[in-house]
């Protein structure tokens, strides 16, 4: 494992470190999610935690949780004690850019019913401003596709059909990614409003006033962030 891998895992065990017995878990997607899924079962095999039920955000994330014996159940209205996952952006005021990994829909649906969503990371993911490193992930409709990056670049037209391979990538939702380049300056809130507001999109990488905190992993350590 290199020197940042295991800083990855240790911001997730200081994540799963405020999970508490009985709790209903959102259960992150992704690269350094897995290592909190990893935590969980681990804990639940050693008794250190009873009680927990996992709520996945993706295939992924319910398949690893099966094979670490974490219990899952499906998304209902019940709100979640906690809900742990990574990030592609972290603003200084911990808006979000999500999405790389392609399951943002199924993020945002499951983390908005989280009373805490704490946020693991490596340092660079930091940004002075969201859009800095990374492209926006907008989830998209696959029938009629074209018509919809067609409005998007209307006013957004940095920006190109999520396609890894001879074909588009495909969400567990059956749908297309459009990864938008974010202008030099802009208002995030209204440009969420604006995008979601576009016949076609089903929703934006954007998390915004989500987050509660965030462990960050860095070469001196894991720093820990709260939302002002």
């Amino acid at each position: 494992m290199s020197d940042l891998e295991a800083l990855k895992k240790e911001a997730a065990l200081k994540a799963v470190a405020l999970v508490r017995s009985g709790d209903r878990v959102g259960l992150g997607t992704g690269s350094t999610a897995k290592y909190a899924i990893e935590e969980l079962g681990r804990k639940l095999a050693a008794g250190e935690l009873t009680g927990i039920v996992g709520v996945s955000t993706s295939e992924a994330s319910e398949q690893l949780a099966r094979q670490v014996g974490v219990p899952t159940e499906p998304l209902d209205p019940r709100p979640l004690d906690i809900a742990i996952d990574g990030a592609d952006e972290i603003a200084p005021n911990l808006d979000l850019i999500k999405g790389l990994g392609g399951a943002l829909v199924r993020e945002k649906v499951t983390e908005v019913q989280a009373n805490r969503l704490i946020i693991i990371a490596d340092h660079t993911k930091l940004v002075g401003q969201l859009g800095e490193k990374a492209p926006l992930p907008i989830e998209i409709l696959k029938f009629g596709f074209l018509s919809t990056i067609d409005r998007l670049r209307a006013f957004l037209p940095g920006g190109q059909l999520r396609q890894p391979g001879a074909q588009p990538y495909v969400t567990d939702n059956g749908n297309y990614i459009y990864d938008a380049r974010l202008p030099e300056t802009f208002d995030p809130a209204e440009l969420e409003r604006r995008i979601k507001g576009t016949l076609g999109v089903v929703d934006t990488g954007l998390f915004l006033g989500m987050a509660e905190r965030a462990f960050v992993a860095a070469p001196d350590g894991v720093q820990e962030l709260t939302r002002p």
